[in-house]
């Protein structure tokens, strides 16, 4: 067992079992011994590989986008570039890049990145010595104004919890503790008033359902500061489109998935997102949503087959084999391109954007 799970074991001996929001919230940002605060976790030498990792194309695809919503919000200078949970600054780099094709947009940008991990922000800091970063723990902490934010893989880390439907009712999955292990338990009561969809209220026996107000509380502030300042968001993640059921609940190490409570601190932990209910919150917040659409869709309607053709034209042969794997890895369905979800959130009557066919 790890430090924080022998402190997470104290807790659940002194407290009770904790919810599964709190063991992840723990497991993954425990100021001492969380997973994001002890290691940089990305790359073929960690536990996983993000998108922007895998091939420039992602980055200067996202970067071109970025370019063309601030040329149709009238080109503000300054605005206010932002990401969450930016990794190790790759995709912020290939989209400045990129964006600077467009006159002015990397002159007007002033880059504001929502991150904290000390390891990923050293990173990031390297990776983007060349420009001013600011750095934020949280959206709320964001500058006013005219603001164009990227959030890809942030909301897949932010914590959920679990109901499962017993005769009973809903109960909700808790961890506990038992002769030095975690193991996952049920509240021996049914919760009256479990939060959850009124189409989910009356699922199957056995059914286990996530839910996650860290998840829709970032998305209203992010929604609210796009209502009140104008701008665009654009959320890319794994996860289903409509609010269903199913346990997602995952841990990653060494791009291998392991036990979810045998190493907490040590492993990733992720669950899919949903975004319906990342809609809703944005939509009640008065903001107005693109999406979401597939991975694949979103980067073959920018054109990504043409950009690794390109790439191509100039690589030697093993750089054109690369080329064509990280295309197929981005794109492919049986890969990223169908699991992952692209969806882009404004302010009501900016009812366009590229790469979104219903609008």
């Amino acid at each position: 067992m790890t430090k924080l799970g022998d402190h997470l074991i104290e807790c659940i001996r002194q407290d009770g079992p904790l919810p599964v929001s709190r063991f992840m919230a723990m497991a993954l940002g425990h100021p001492k011994w969380g997973y994001y605060t002890n290691r940089d976790p990305i790359g073929r030498g960690g536990d996983f590989i993000t998108a922007p990792e895998i091939s420039q194309m992602f980055g200067e695809l996202i970067g071109l986008w970025c370019a063309e919503r601030w040329q149709a919000l009238g080109a503000p200078d300054p605005f206010i570039f932002a990401e969450l949970g930016p990794g190790r600054g790759t995709l912020m780099v290939d989209a400045l890049r990129a964006g600077g094709a467009l006159p002015g947009f990397n002159q007007a940008a002033q880059i504001h990145l929502v991150e904290t991990s000390p390891l990923l922000r050293a990173a990031q800091r390297t990776a983007l010595k060349s420009r001013q970063v600011n750095w934020h723990d949280r959206i709320a902490d964001l500058p006013p104004g005219p603001t164009i934010t990227i959030a890809n893989e942030f909301f897949d880390a932010l914590p959920i919890r679990q109901f499962q439907r017993s005769e009973a009712g809903w109960h909700e999955r808790m961890v506990g503790c038992k002769d030095g292990r975690l193991y996952l338990l049920l509240t021996p009561g049914a919760i009256p008033a479990a939060p959850l969809a009124e189409t989910i209220q009356h699922a199957p026996n056995g059914a286990i359902v996530e839910v996650s107000s860290a998840r829709t509380n970032a998305m209203a502030e992010l929604a609210q500061n796009l209502v009140s300042h104008g701008g665009v968001a654009l959320i890319i993640d794994y996860g289903h489109a409509a609010s269903g059921v199913g346990d997602t609940l995952q841990a990653i190490q060494a791009h291998e998935f392991v036990d979810v409570l045998e190493s907490p601190g040590a492993v990733d932990l992720t669950a899919h997102v949903d975004f319906q209910a990342l809609g809703e919150a944005a939509r009640q917040a008065g903001a107005r949503t693109l999406g979401p659409v597939s991975q694949a869709d979103f980067l073959t309607h920018l054109g990504i087959a043409t950009r690794a053709e390109i790439l191509q034209r100039n690589a030697t042969d093993a750089q054109a084999v690369a080329v064509g794997a990280a295309l197929h890895r981005l794109t492919d369905r049986d890969q990223m391109g169908q699991l992952f979800k692209v969806m882009a959130v404004t302010r009501c009557g900016d009812d366009r954007a590229p790469g979104f066919v219903e609008v």
